[in-house]
């Protein structure tokens, strides 16, 4: 164990909740309850806005792969502190392959992304065709986030249509993308729904997630509900 990852590991457990632990755990079934330290997300949050100015957080972001997942969790903060794109885009590559559960995936959002999505999108293309099912799940919420606005195409639901995963976090995430594509874009996409594009499983998910939604009214949910396989939840 190096110098910067005894002192990260000796802060983390500082600021360790048991309890916190044994409820977050249960959220994350893909993760050993063991390498979960108890860490509440402001907490961690904070010590990454003060350790990304040290001279350490450049060592800590070198060492790959990590033990805990506050460590991975630790990690993605301190990339969302670059402001350099083609240096985030390089970190980004190297840890996205050793992202194992949604929450850590899930908390990676870099304000840069959103000034520079010419540059951005063909790192979400990228992504999104990984066999690393993590980084397709990012590929596609990275999709959502920034690319539903003026900046939309019908060719982005068109592809992620097109993934076809059996691991449960990418059609979560798929459905996720429906679902708020359907808020932003309803008519341009409600005929992928129609046409019934994604897999059963994913296709009621996505009806569901929408259905759900404050932004869609309650007529346009009537005819959701009415395009929903009824052979599957």
């Amino acid at each position: 164990m190096t110098d910067t990852e005894k002192y990260v590991r000796g802060r983390l457990f500082a600021l360790q909740d048991l309890k916190y632990r044994d409820f977050h755990s249960k959220l994350m079934p893909t993760i050993d309850k063991e390498l979960v330290i108890g860490v509440r997300t402001p907490k961690l949050r904070k010590f990454a806005k003060e350790f990304a100015k040290t001279d350490m957080a450049e060592a800590f972001l070198g060492t790959l792969p990590h033990k805990y997942y506050e460590e991975n969790n630790l990690h993605a903060f301190l990339l969302c502190e670059i402001k350099d794109f083609a240096l985030l885009i390089a970190r980004l590559n190297k840890f996205l392959p050793f992202v194992d559960n949604w929450a850590t995936c899930d908390m990676m959002r870099p304000k840069i992304f959103a000034k520079n999505k010419e540059k951005l999108l063909p790192e979400i293309e990228r992504w999104m065709q990984s066999d690393e099912p993590y980084t397709v799940r990012f590929g596609i919420e990275m999709l959502m986030i920034h690319f539903l606005d003026e900046d939309f195409d019908i060719k982005f639901p068109q592809s992620v249509t097109e993934i076809r995963s059996d691991e449960y976090y990418v059609k979560m995430m798929q459905a996720w993308y429906f679902a708020t594509a359907l808020a932003f874009q309803y008519e341009a996409v409600l005929p992928f729904i129609e046409s019934k594009a994604l897999d059963d499983w994913t296709h009621n998910k996505a009806i569901q997630k929408a259905v759900e939604s404050y932004r869609i009214t309650d007529k346009q949910k009537e005819h959701l509900k009415a395009l929903k396989n009824p052979a599957r939840i």
